[in-house]
């Protein structure tokens, strides 16, 4: 790169050179900041670029596949040795891919399924999240009429969770005990929009749903208020361990929110990315397989943390792990929840 325009760029982004010649820049484009979770990620991947002595630099897609296109190159364009990309669209993010691989720039898939060989997949093992959130509710209300709220149909890990969610119904449902009455797409995964698509389906079946499965904490909020208009509270599971969502759980309100600690996933990407910065190849990486689970049935090499499943009888879990205060999660707690008391 002439000197001219490399000090240029140092000067926009505002990373000093001494950074440039000690470490590695890492580019992160995340897909939206709207979700709670991501600013947690986000703390703890970039305190672990910097505890390298290497650099974070970030843009924000805002849901959009066409900007975090752009975001990409202009990552790349500010000196980014690795990419670690949490995909608005997986069917949008190729050229993205394609471009990164042009300049010998490894890329990290965050959370979300990029399938490709040439990257990296980093996530929670989300078919047993889904599986997690159906047998707990399903233990509490073995036998009735279910509603699913999905994510966006954009995202993979949409299917990776039905898949675990089915797996553990199906039982029941061959046998007549449980029939899904309601199945709807959240686009962007928005609260307000799996309120809508749960008015929907209350409408559909003149309220009679007995359980919900919601595929995150956010729209299962969105399910939850509109279940609540109609003065109805059913057993309902969601994911990411977002700190209104403990609290449902601690309120009786909410069955099951499963904790994937994203600050563990947070650093894990901030150390692969660093590991590929610096020439590792994918299948040597701390911890990883080979898998090829996706759609496309693609070969990749991939790393999956455990998810930890909260209820009100685990909730110290979150509480002693600092993730959430006593105070907040159990302000109008029920009598039978035992870190609460």
């Amino acid at each position: 790169m002439h000197k001219t325009v490399l000090a240029a760029v140092i000067a926009v982004v505002g990373f000093s050179s001494a950074a440039l010649a000690n470490g590695k820049v890492i580019g992160v484009s995340w897909s939206n900041f709207q979700e709670e979770r991501w600013k947690t990620d986000e703390a703890a991947m970039k305190a672990a670029i910097e505890a390298a002595g290497d650099t974070y630099i970030s843009a924000d897609a805002q849901l959009s596949a066409e900007k975090q296109l752009s975001d990409v190159e202009s990552l790349i364009t500010q000196g980014a040795n690795a990419l670690i990309i949490l995909s608005v669209d997986k069917d949008a993010i190729g050229p993205a891919v394609d471009k990164a691989a042009g300049e010998g720039i490894p890329v990290v898939g965050y959370d979300r399924l990029i399938e490709d060989s040439r990257a990296f997949y980093l996530t929670f093992d989300n078919k047993k999240v889904g599986s997690i959130i159906a047998e707990k509710v399903s233990a509490v209300k073995p036998e009735g009429n279910y509603a699913i709220i999905k994510g966006d149909k954009g995202d993979p890990n949409v299917g990776f969770l039905l898949e675990g969610m089915m797996e553990v119904l199906k039982p029941s449902i061959d046998a007549g005990k449980i029939k899904i009455v309601g199945e709807a797409f959240t686009d962007g995964w928005k609260p307000d929009n799996a309120q809508k698509n749960m008015e929907q389906i209350l409408t559909a079946n003149n309220n009679a749903v007995d359980a919900v499965l919601a595929e995150n904490d956010g729209m299962a909020g969105g399910a939850i208020a509109a279940l609540s208009a109609q003065g109805m509270n059913v057993p309902i599971g969601g994911q990411d361990g977002d700190l209104a969502a403990l609290n449902r759980v601690a309120r009786g309100t909410q069955t099951v929110s499963v904790w994937k600690d994203s600050r563990a996933l947070g650093k894990k990407a901030a150390e692969i990315a660093a590991a590929l910065a610096e020439g590792t190849a994918m299948d040597k990486i701390d911890g990883a397989v080979k898998w090829k689970g996706g759609a496309k049935g693609v070969e990749m090499n991939a790393v999956f943390l455990d998810p930890t499943p909260i209820t009100k009888d685990n909730l110290e879990v979150v509480i002693d792990a600092g993730h959430i205060t006593k105070a907040q999660a159990c302000e109008g707690a029920m009598a039978d929840v035992a870190a609460c008391k």
